[in-house]
């Protein structure tokens, strides 16, 4: 009877010890989402502002030669990221897609133009710089129009900073949830060892002896709910990777690695912390309040 009893206390207190492990890991491994989310912000912001479009239209007598080479010295300014040249048959073509393929028997000749579309560095996506750039080719000789959604560089501007600070401010929220509820779990595997605490008091055991040996399993507990949340958080990008090639395209490798890093030291971090102040919490319960 006694060996049965033992069994059921193992097995009870193993239960307890792999719930509390994947309650952790469950927080760390969202904490860890929008970590790579976070440190991957910059990225994501500027692959939606270098993918804006600037389209200079050349007159429509400019030799090839020249407009291949307005097209390198666009390339050397310093907040041009890339640009495209667009011949007059590719623009044909790209008109006919959307005109159907009779669209050239209104005109005696073919009135699509040479054009250069142009991508912005991210850092010089803002109103002054983007007009700079605008008045600049302007003044070009060869280029009759420049042409662009203005809407959408208002729109860009004006909300990619603000979404960017509401995203860090959710980050700091769920940080402080995530230590609230790591701490909520912490709290409840330390509270039903009260009685072996109030035990190690009676005889003569000082606060850090008894601290001890929870704060190791604590700091095994935080490093291994810190690594599955990491294995799964690989895992959940493995999965993902196929469904959005080029948004793991501009993601930073060592930028992930150091997340996930972060997420064991975290989960370790938060663990030993919680545990701490739980269990000195304990240690000074009085007989009464063991109860209660």
């Amino acid at each position: 009877m006694g060996k049965r009893e033992n069994n059921i206390i193992a097995k009870r207190l193993v239960h307890s010890y792999l719930s509390s492990i994947i309650s952790i890991a469950l927080v760390l491994l969202l904490v860890g989402i929008f970590g790579i989310l976070a440190v991957n912000a910059g990225a994501v912001q500027n692959y939606f502002k270098e993918n804006v479009k600037i389209s200079a239209i050349l007159k429509e007598n400019v030799p090839e030669l020249d407009a291949k080479k307005l097209q390198h010295s666009l390339d050397l300014h310093p907040a041009i990221k890339s640009t495209s040249y667009i011949s007059k048959e590719k623009g044909t073509e790209e008109m006919r897609k959307l005109l159907g393929d009779d669209f050239l028997d209104a005109f005696d000749s073919n009135p699509i133009p040479i054009s250069i579309e142009i991508s912005l560095k991210g850092s010089y996506f803002h109103p002054d710089s983007i007009g700079t750039v605008i008045s600049s080719l302007m003044e070009n000789k060869l280029i009759e129009e420049v042409a662009y959604q203005e809407s959408l560089l208002e729109i860009l501007n004006r909300n990619l900073e603000k979404i960017a600070w509401g995203f860090m401010i959710f980050i700091a929220l769920l940080m402080f949830i995530s230590f609230v509820l790591i701490n909520n779990t912490v709290r409840l595997n330390v509270y039903s060892k009260r009685f072996s605490i109030y035990t190690m008091r009676l005889v003569g055991a000082k606060k850090s002896f008894i601290r001890a040996p929870f704060l190791v399993k604590s700091l095994f507990q935080g490093i291994l709910s810190g690594l599955l949340a990491a294995l799964a958080l690989v895992g959940i990008m493995y999965l993902l990777r196929n469904e959005f090639v080029q948004i793991f395209a501009i993601f930073r490798m060592e930028l992930i690695a150091a997340v996930l890093a972060a997420i064991v030291v975290l989960g370790a971090f938060i663990c030993l912390v919680c545990t701490f102040f739980v269990v000195n919490r304990m240690v000074s319960l009085t007989n009464d309040e063991l109860y209660y």
